[in-house]
């Protein structure tokens, strides 16, 4: 079986080619192959911005939709002919970008008379680890950290699924972005404030975590709001200060500082988080998924902290595909068809807020 998976959810235009050859069960974990990956990220155009500007982002998705889908096929050195079906994200995500990418879909599929499987974003993170070496045996928790989403998952077999805690508000990678902007930093904000805390003092400054009644439950948005008025403290101005110019009056070494306060803080959040939810559930293995999955503190931390908690190695997405991509939708397209079946792709409609609570298979 060859799925070609596509992605558009946000600023990335991806096509990716995946192939199993034996039998899947809903309770199995089977290394997949994965032919083909091809991304073209919008980094570029939207860093001058400080941030992802969504009609400027649906604009590139038509302009390489077709591209990355050519080049996937050509890498992989199959036909159109060759697919078995075609997975493309639905949600969550920019409407705009979802729309093209989904539409791309659907026309190939309705076109080419390939089965057709509408796939979620987040989920779709933590299938791309089924393209490790030892994927991850049933049951697991999962730990999606991206741009916009920040929630464990209870994983009891493909399909089967509970969230356990989520973000009420800004997800972490939210809100690495938003205090990378604060400190005067390049966008995307995780890969500049890890680059920064490496000469920094994280103990530097005193910075809060959240309470919450959730057992599991984030919120980054307080946080965000302490290294605010930290900053506007130290540099000697009052809260109407116009954040955008608070970057000019710290030293490198203050930024330094701040970018490694802040960033323990919310690495330690999240692996306070986890290990509760390790503790009470008794998982065979932990899932590290999404783009802050490739903060190598957050690595190091729930290494340092689970390890002699869980019976196998922590699983930590590659760090390729840590980023939106599409081998991980084309992934779990493979499970949807083998066990779950296809759908129709003139009925398909985009979600952008859909929660995983609300796409269970």
């Amino acid at each position: 079986m060859k799925i070609l998976g596509i992605e558009s959810t946000c600023d990335e235009t991806a096509a990716a080619i995946v192939e199993y050859k034996g039998e899947i069960t809903r309770g199995s974990s089977p290394r997949l192959d994965l032919l083909s990956s091809v991304i073209h990220s919008q980094i570029d155009i939207h860093a001058q911005f400080g941030g992802v500007i969504p009609e400027v982002a649906a604009r590139s998705h038509i302009e390489y939709a077709n591209p990355v889908v050519r080049q996937a096929l050509t890498e992989a050195d199959l036909t159109f002919e060759d697919i078995d079906g075609v997975a493309v994200s639905y949600a969550p995500g920019l409407v705009g970008s979802l729309l093209v990418g989904t539409l791309t879909a659907r026309t190939y599929a309705e076109v080419l008379d390939k089965p057709f499987y509408p796939i979620h974003h987040v989920e779709a993170h933590v299938y791309a680890n089924f393209l490790n070496e030892m994927p991850p045996e049933f049951p697991f928790l999962a730990l999606v950290v991206s741009g916009g989403h920040s929630q464990i998952v209870l994983f009891r077999a493909h399909g089967d699924y509970e969230i356990l805690g989520e973000t009420q508000d800004d997800a972490v990678g939210e809100a690495f972005d938003k205090v990378a902007k604060i400190l005067g930093l390049d966008y995307p904000g995780g890969p500049s404030i890890a680059k920064a805390s490496l000469s920094g003092d994280s103990s530097a400054y005193k910075l809060p975590k959240a309470r919450l009644r959730g057992k599991y439950d984030f919120s980054f948005s307080g946080l965000k709001t302490a290294v605010l008025r930290a900053v506007q403290k130290e540099v000697g101005v009052g809260h109407t200060f116009p954040s955008f110019e608070l970057a000019n009056r710290l030293s490198e070494r203050q930024q330094a500082d701040f970018a490694a306060s802040f960033q323990q803080v919310a690495v330690e959040t999240l692996v306070d988080k986890i290990k509760l939810a390790v503790e009470e559930y008794q998982p065979k293995v932990v899932v590290v998924a999404g783009g802050v999955a490739a903060n190598q503190a957050l690595r190091a931390e729930m290494v340092r902290r689970l390890s002699s908690l869980v019976p196998n190695e922590i699983i930590f997405t590659a760090p390729e595909l840590c980023t939106d991509n599409a081998a991980m939708v084309a992934a779990l397209g493979v499970f949807r068809a083998a066990l779950n079946g296809p759908s129709s792709p003139l009925d398909l409609e985009v979600k952008p807020s859909l929660s995983m609570r609300d796409s269970r298979w």
